[in-house]
C-alpha cells in the first residue's frame, strides 16, 4: 500500500478517534443531553452556527462552556440585552495618539465577536439592528466597520440561546437571520434519573476539570474531511425532493397544502447533505446513510418550514410537518 495513503489513513484514524474522548470529556459536566451533544459537534464538524433553545435551568450556557472548554479555541460570552449596540458586538473605533509623533489616528478595538467560539446568550433579547451585526460575520466569516473588513479567524462558530416561554420584552429572530443557523436545536427536560445525578453533582464540594482534547487547526481538518465524504446521487435526490417537498406550490402533501405558509428554501437542501456528511464521519463511517439524512432533518428544517396561522393555531409545528414528510416519502435508493 501506497506510503502517502496509509499515513493519511492514520491521520484521519486519529482524528476522528478524538471525537468520542470529546463527548466524554463534555459529559464530565453534561448530564444527559447525548442527542444535543451530538447535534453540537455535528456543527462544529459541518462549520456551521447552532440556535439553542430551552426553558431557563437546562444547562444551554453550561453546555457551550464547557464545549469550548474541551476545545482548544478562544471563547467569548455575549449576553444580549434590550440595550446592547451593535458596537458593543462588532467592536469600535477609537482615537489614540502617537507619542513619538504627536500624530493621532483611529484604531479599531475588536468587539467580543472576534473569537473562535461565540456565546450569543438570550439572543432573542436583543432588537434587530443589533441581531443583524451578526448577519454579515455568520455568512460572510468577516466584519465591516468603516468601510473596512475584518476578517474573522478560524474555525468561527456562533452559538446563540434563547427562551422560549419569555415573551415580554424579547424580539423574535427574523426568518432570514434563523436561516443562516445551520440547527435549530431544542432541549427538553432531563429524565429521572438524569435529574437525580444533576442534583447529587452540582449540590456538593467537586468541580470536574474540563481537558482540553482537541485543538483549533485539527476542526479545521476535520470540516475538510466532512466534504470528502461521499453521498450517492441516489441520496441528494431524496434530499432534494424532500425539501421541494416543504413549500406548498410544489408539494404532493395535502399536509403541507393545509399547513405550511412558506417552505425550506435550497440552503436547507445544503445544511441536511453537510450534517449527514458530519454525522456520518462522527460514527466512523465516509458514507452517507439514509438514516443520516433523517436524523438531521429534525433541527435542519425546524426554522426552515415556516407553518401558517391556522396551523399554530391547532398546535401544529414544523416538526409535525418533517415527521410526516419522512413518513410518507418514497425512498429510491439503490
Amino acid at each position: 500500500m501506497d506510503k502517502q495513503l496509509v499515513a493519511a489513513e492514520q491521520e484521519i484514524k486519529k482524528l476522528t478517534d478524538k471525537l468520542p474522548l470529546l463527548k466524554k470529556e463534555i459529559g464530565k459536566v453534561i448530564v444527559g443531553q447525548e442527542e444535543t451533544i451530538e447535534h453540537m459537534l455535528i456543527t462544529f464538524l459541518a462549520g456551521g452556527h447552532a440556535l439553542l433553545e430551552g426553558v431557563p435551568g437546562l444547562a444551554k450556557t453550561l453546555l457551550i462552556k464547557t464545549i469550548s472548554q474541551a476545545i482548544d479555541l478562544k471563547f467569548n460570552r455575549i449576553q444580549f440585552t434590550p440595550d446592547l449596540m451593535p458596537s458593543d458586538i462588532v467592536g469600535t473605533e477609537i482615537l489614540e495618539e502617537d507619542h513619538s509623533t504627536g500624530n493621532k489616528f483611529f484604531k479599531f478595538n475588536k468587539g467580543p465577536i472576534f473569537a473562535n467560539i461565540v456565546l450569543a446568550d438570550e439572543i432573542n433579547r436583543t432588537p434587530p439592528k443589533t441581531q443583524a451585526a451578526l448577519l454579515e460575520a455568520m455568512q460572510e466569516f468577516e466584519v465591516t466597520y468603516s468601510g473596512k473588513t475584518y476578517e474573522m479567524d478560524r474555525p468561527f462558530f456562533i452559538l446563540a440561546t434563547q427562551n422560549p416561554i419569555e415573551q415580554s420584552g424579547t424580539f423574535p429572530l427574523p426568518e432570514a437571520q434563523q436561516d443562516r443557523f445551520l440547527f435549530y436545536i431544542k432541549i427538553g427536560y432531563p429524565t429521572a434519573s438524569e435529574e437525580e445525578t444533576i442534583l447529587k453533582n452540582t449540590t456538593g464540594t467537586h468541580r470536574p476539570k474540563v481537558e482540553k482534547i482537541i485543538s483549533g487547526p485539527e476542526i479545521i481538518r476535520l470540516q475538510e474531511l466532512v466534504r470528502e465524504v461521499h453521498i450517492s446521487d441516489d441520496l441528494i435526490g431524496y434530499v432534494s425532493d424532500l425539501i421541494r417537498a416543504t413549500r406548498p406550490e410544489t408539494s404532493n402533501s395535502d399536509f403541507v397544502k393545509q399547513w405550511v405558509g412558506w417552505g425550506a428554501g435550497p440552503r436547507a437542501g445544503q445544511a441536511m447533505i453537510l450534517t449527514a456528511k458530519a454525522r456520518a464521519l462522527q460514527e466512523g463511517r465516509f458514507s452517507v446513510t439514509l438514516e443520516d439524512l433523517k436524523h438531521v432533518a429534525f433541527p435542519v428544517l425546524r426554522h426552515r418550514v415556516i407553518v401558517n396561522f391556522r396551523a399554530e393555531a391547532e398546535g401544529i409545528d414544523s416538526d409535525a410537518v418533517t415527521k410526516e414528510l419522512l413518513e410518507k416519502s418514497k425512498v429510491n435508493v439503490k
